[in-house]
């Protein structure tokens, strides 16, 4: 038979979970409640109290859940990068890696173009991609460029490929947002899209050309899927490697 001491804290422990989700639930509403007043009024609406009021909280609870404004705006922009990433369609073999680039950026710029107002918030301060979510969205991005490499159509360094490709998407979606109506051209889009699969692709697989540089980006993209070789050693054939792909033009 169980001890009375067991059945105390048994169900101290099922409070302890109830209270969690009961927190959970309510920092969700308040999140929802935020985005809603930002998406219709924009965000010098959002202020505590017309938040708790939509939110049907109390002020403190607000501070309570967040701290304060700036800490219920970043988990705000927590959530918009979360749900990007629930939308981010993965292929972990596609048959075109060029075509799957395009697919991953037309992915990012309509979810900007959809959320205009949350998309600002997310992308309004630097410090905001460091969030978990933000995180592993880029390396689903890295996993792009790594198949890229891997088969000879990376024409950049994998670094400054992903930096152009987020660049360009960040860009078009508010360089289209801060025009008016009549001057949104969808000819922009498609115009930066296709600039950046200029800059960072080949039109030809480089390792079906003579030399090393292709090749030995091609390489330096599997490396991290090998298991052969110790730390030691996949950091010195790195650096062979990272000379090898440097073709004398700025390139690597």
């Amino acid at each position: 038979m169980p001890s009375r001491s067991h059945g105390r804290d048994g169900a101290a422990a099922v409070e302890s979970d109830t209270a969690t989700t009961g927190r959970e639930q309510l920092r969700q509403r308040v999140i929802e409640a935020t985005i809603d007043l930002l998406t219709r009024e924009g965000r010098d609406a959002v202020t505590t109290r017309a938040v708790a009021v939509a939110a049907g909280v109390q002020p403190p609870a607000i501070y309570r859940l967040f701290g304060d404004k700036d800490g219920l705006l970043d988990a705000v922009a927590e959530h918009g990068f979360t749900t990007f990433l629930a939308a981010k369609l993965v292929d972990p073999d596609p048959q075109d890696p060029i075509e799957d680039l395009r697919t991953g950026w037309d992915l990012a710029v309509e979810f900007g173009l959809a959320n205009p107002a949350l998309y600002t918030l997310m992308y309004s301060e630097p410090t905001r991609e460091t969030s978990a979510a933000f995180k592993t969205g880029m390396e689903i991005l890295m996993g792009r460029i790594r198949r890229l490499a891997a088969s000879g159509w990376l024409r950049v360094d994998e670094e400054l490929a992903a930096t152009l490709i987020h660049a360009t998407a960040r860009g078009a979606v508010l360089t289209w947002l801060s025009l008016p109506e009549d001057r949104r051209d969808p000819a922009l889009l498609t115009t930066l899209r296709e600039s950046m699969i200029t800059a960072v692709t080949n039109q030809e697989p480089t390792v079906q050309e003579p030399g090393p540089a292709g090749a030995a980006r091609a390489l330096r993209a599997a490396l991290p899927e090998q298991t052969t070789l110790s730390s030691a050693e996949q950091h010195l054939l790195r650096e062979w490697l990272n000379r090898l792909a440097s073709d004398g033009s700025g390139r690597a």
